[in-house]
């Protein structure tokens, strides 16, 4: 299993078809816990991650290193009353 708290690998040793699980730790009392995902090339998901450090909205350092997404896909578990809304922008390479 993966050691950071919000994602874990559901796939044994070996298994590379089983998808990975991003779970929702429990944000601290009064806050919301936001999750953010970004999806794409190394270079477009860096390039994003800088692109909102530049903005001042989040340290490079917050986020976690990339994985790479197995065949099987990824599993997002939401919270009851949670809503989901996805943006999709083309970059200039």
């Amino acid at each position: 299993m993966l050691c950071l708290p919000f994602l874990a690998s559901s796939a044994r040793r070996g298994a590379a078809t089983s998808p990975l699980l991003l779970a929702n730790p429990d944000a601290q009392p009064g806050r919301e816990r936001l999750r953010h995902l970004v999806i794409g090339s190394p270079e477009g998901v860096q390039g994003a991650i800088n692109h909102l450090h530049l903005l001042q909205y989040a340290e490079r350092l917050e986020w976690s290193r990339q994985f790479t997404i197995p065949e099987s896909g990824i599993l997002i578990t939401p919270e009851q009353g949670e809503v989901f809304s996805l943006l999709l922008r083309d970059i200039d390479r």
